[in-house]
C-alpha cells in the first residue's frame, strides 16, 4: 500500500491521465478526419462510393408484420467499410505516434551528445602531488 501511495504522489498518475485524455481526443479527430475528410474524395475517385456503407448482408432485415407486434428481426451485415475507415484510422494515428518518439528519441539523443561533450572536471590531483604541494607551501612560509 505504501509504494502505491508513492506512485499516486510522484505524479505519475496525473501525468498517465493527461496522456490518455489526450490520446482519446486526439484519435477523435483523426477519426472524425479520415470520415469525414479522406474517405469522401476517395469514395468519389472509386466512382462514387461510401465506404460507411460497404457492407456485406448476411440476413436481410424483417419488418413487423402488424404494428406492435414485435416480430421485426434487424439486418445482420459484416460492415466491411467501416473496418477499412478504422484501419485508415489506425494508420494516421501510428504514424503521428512514431513521429513523436522518433522527435523524442532525437531530442534524447542530442542532450546526450552534449552531456558528453560537456568537458569533465579535471582529475583529483594525486597523491604525491598534494604531498609535494603541502611542502611547497611550507617552505614558502
Amino acid at each position: 500500500m505504501k509504494e502505491f501511495k508513492k506512485f499516486l504522489i510522484r505524479g505519475n498518475v496525473l501525468e498517465i491521465a493527461v496522456g490518455l485524455i489526450m490520446a482519446t481526443y486526439f484519435g477523435a479527430i483523426v477519426k472524425s478526419f479520415v470520415n469525414d475528410i479522406l474517405m469522401p474524395p476517395i469514395g468519389i475517385l472509386l466512382g462514387g462510393v461510401d465506404f460507411s456503407e460497404m457492407k456485406l448482408v448476411l440476413q436481410e432485415a424483417v419488418a413487423e408484420t402488424a404494428a406492435g407486434a414485435g416480430d421485426a428481426t434487424a439486418e445482420v451485415a459484416i460492415a466491411y467499410g467501416v473496418f477499412i475507415n478504422t484501419i485508415i484510422t489506425f494508420i494516421i494515428v501510428a504514424f503521428a505516434i512514431f513521429m513523436v518518439v522518433k522527435s523524442y528519441n532525437h531530442l534524447k539523443e542530442k542532450m546526450e551528445k552534449k552531456e558528453a561533450a560537456a568537458p569533465a572536471a579535471p582529475a583529483a590531483p594525486s597523491k604525491e602531488e598534494v604531498l609535494l604541494t603541502e611542502i611547497r607551501d611550507l617552505l614558502k612560509k
